[in-house]
């Protein structure tokens, strides 16, 4: 299984003080993959998604791990992979590195649920989106 890759270059706006990507930050790269992986596997947009088909996927759990810093101008190449498929969730690995030289800057999983956006309520994973995920699903 090969991970879905999308690249992200670190901005001024996301270092601190100390000349690193702000933690938070992670996060908001993690969605930019996240949004990159329904335009390329799927073939509609995100807001296309949640606009026309009324489907979304929040984040109701996350957890990450910080290994190494990010600065400035570093393009981070980010691989998303499928930990789990649930009835009504779907668990998310990503893990950012620096292209220069292959440095894991940081591993996260994130566990999105599957909901109706007219009511936000649960629903079960359609099957189209069931089956975009199993191709990315880790062994």
């Amino acid at each position: 299984m090969t991970p879905f890759t999308a690249d992200v270059k670190v901005r001024f706006g996301d270092i601190d003080h100390a000349g690193i990507v702000y933690y938070p930050r992670f996060f908001h790269y993690l969605h930019i993959a996240f949004e990159e992986f329904f335009d390329r596997e799927f073939g509609r947009t995100y807001p296309e998604v949640l606009d026309e088909e009324h489907v979304g996927f929040p984040v109701v759990h996350t957890e990450a791990d910080y290994r190494a810093p990010a600065r400035y101008g570093d393009v981070l190449r980010i691989e998303l992979t499928c930990t789990r498929i649930g009835a009504r969730s779907v668990t998310l690995r990503y893990r950012a590195r620096r292209s220069v030289d292959g440095v894991e800057c940081v591993e996260a999983k994130v566990t999105t649920a599957c909901v109706d956006l007219r009511t936000f309520a649960s629903q079960d994973v359609p099957p189209r989106y069931r089956e975009m995920f199993s191709r990315f699903l880790e062994p």
